[in-house]
């Protein structure tokens, strides 16, 4: 798959039609028809668009006459006052110099402490064989063939796959697809070896970077978790370097992968000229679930085999080929609410088989962090128009008791993409409806739901992958949902058209 790249392009193109009516000298012609009245039809986005670009560009005309006056005031000077000038330097030589040297130590100050840049230089997706191709018919034959659900929930399971967004072409492990299943840990290691291998001899055969120039390796699943880790099991397969800063990542669900970039990008901040990879994936052959708890059923029915690898590099050299530079990553804990600690639970059923449950709170909370989230990010990648009305319903509600509706910032005029992790169709509706995103911006989403399936951390890899070929890269990105959310920059545009 590709490598996405934001595009900006135009952010609305309006257009208007005028009719125009031919008159004649006939005594009966009809009357000319009357100018609408434009007052009336106005819309209230075009309002705030015109707002935004005002206050957005307010700072270029207030100083917009600046070079105007500093030309008209050096346009006075005659060589008679330079040459006051340089006499009056000649005597003040003690006081150029204190300033000359303070000058030169703050910018060496500034360029020692700033932090190191971050770019995000390729990335690669995991497509499995068509071997392990599930449509929704095969999901549901295995599913009664096994035997092992009762009839109400094979109908209930049927109703939740029809209903998730899937598609007819996700993955499965062959494991599960057999019959009957034979999920063991020889099967499980093996699932982990072809996605994490896959999706890095992608990446290294993509960038050229030799597996020995790798320093930083940070590996996240969720539910697998073996001994030796998977960070050692890639270490030992390319051979890695004896010296390299590697961490393994589980139990943090489907955030993890931009947790595991957040990591990332701390370790390059400190280690200099190095390249970091970060693996994404989640395994399936462990943790499918055979027992009746409808709550543990939920996750078959959604979540699909995938992986994703990204190249991270601090080199000044990884600038010129990179596809990102990493900007904002915000995250929001919500461990210390005993709701949120178990919307998403591991948890054995009455009959002692493992599943993992999905509560019926998990919307409300991701809500709640996304709100958060919100807030947190806002004041840092948001023109001062939205930030002016976001700050302003704020104060309103808080100090006068104002019965006002929160503002939503329309995060439109920050961010060229929007990837919304692929958890299902309602999660996918209520982050569109809530941040007022239109079926454009969803379409990443949506279309690797159908495509891929939730593919837990990694799904967002794909989301960009899909969203390159559709516009060229130019400013930002901005990807994730409650509890992480992480902005990028583009520094290289790519192939694609340059609007929307």
């Amino acid at each position: 798959m590709g490598n996405l790249c934001s595009s900006r392009g135009t952010a609305a193109a309006m257009a208007a039609a005028m009719a125009q009516t031919t008159m004649t000298n006939h005594p009966f012609a009809p009357a000319p028809a009357r100018m609408p009245d434009f007052t009336q039809s106005v819309k209230l986005k075009y309002v705030k668009l015109g707002y935004h670009y005002l206050i957005t560009h307010g700072a270029y005309l207030v100083v917009l006459p600046l070079p105007g006056f500093v030309a008209a005031h050096l346009s006075t000077f005659t060589l008679r006052d330079l040459a006051d000038l340089w006499l009056h330097l000649q005597y003040n030589l003690v006081s150029v110099l204190a300033c000359s040297a303070l000058l030169v130590a703050a910018c060496t100050a500034y360029l020692l402490t700033r932090p190191r840049p971050v770019y995000l230089v390729d990335f690669a997706c995991y497509k499995p064989d068509d071997e392990r191709r599930c449509s929704r018919a095969r999901f549901m034959d295995c599913t009664e063939k096994l035997g092992t659900f009762t009839d109400d929930n094979v109908a209930f399971q049927r109703r939740i796959v029809e209903r998730s967004g899937i598609g007819e072409d996700t993955y499965l492990p062959e494991a599960v697809l057999n019959l009957p299943p034979n999920p063991s840990m020889a099967n499980a290691r093996r699932e982990a070896e072809t996605v994490m291998f896959g999706a890095l001899d992608q990446l290294f055969a993509k960038t050229g970077v030799r597996p020995k120039d790798i320093g930083i390796l940070v590996v996240n699943c969720s539910l697998f978790n073996p001994t030796p880790s998977l960070a050692s099991m890639v270490v030992n397969h390319y051979k890695l370097r004896g010296n390299i800063l590697s961490y393994n990542l589980g139990g943090m669900g489907c955030s993890a992968g931009l947790i595991a970039v957040d990591l990332a990008k701390d370790l390059l901040r400190v280690h200099p000229n190095t390249y970091a990879v970060v693996i994404s994936m989640e395994n399936i052959t462990l943790n499918w679930y055979f027992g009746n708890d409808r709550s543990m059923l939920v996750s078959n029915c959604l979540f699909r085999m995938g992986g994703a690898a990204i190249l991270l590099s601090n080199r000044r050299s990884a600038r010129r080929r990179s596809k990102y530079q990493l900007v904002h990553t915000v995250r929001t804990h919500k461990g210390a609410d005993d709701r949120a600690f178990g919307c998403v639970y591991q948890q054995q059923d009455e009959d002692g088989k493992t599943g993992v449950s999905l509560s019926k709170d998990l919307m409300a909370i991701a809500g709640g962090a996304l709100k958060t989230n919100i807030t947190t990010l806002g004041p840092l990648v948001l023109p001062f128009s939205e930030q002016l009305l976001f700050f302003a319903t704020l104060a309103a509600k808080k100090l006068f008791n104002a019965k006002v509706k929160p503002y939503i910032p329309d995060f439109k005029l920050a961010f060229d993409h929007f990837c919304i992790h692929a958890g299902g169709r309602a999660v996918l509706d209520k982050m569109e409806s809530n941040l007022q995103l239109s079926e454009w911006h969803m379409e990443p989403s949506r279309m690797t739901l159908h495509r891929f399936g939730n593919t837990s951390s990694s799904s967002l890899w794909y989301e960009l992958a899909y969203a390159e070929p559709r516009g060229g890269s130019r400013r930002g990105t901005g990807r994730g949902r409650s509890p992480s959310g992480q902005v990028s920059s583009a520094t290289a545009p790519c192939g694609g058209r340059s609007g929307r």
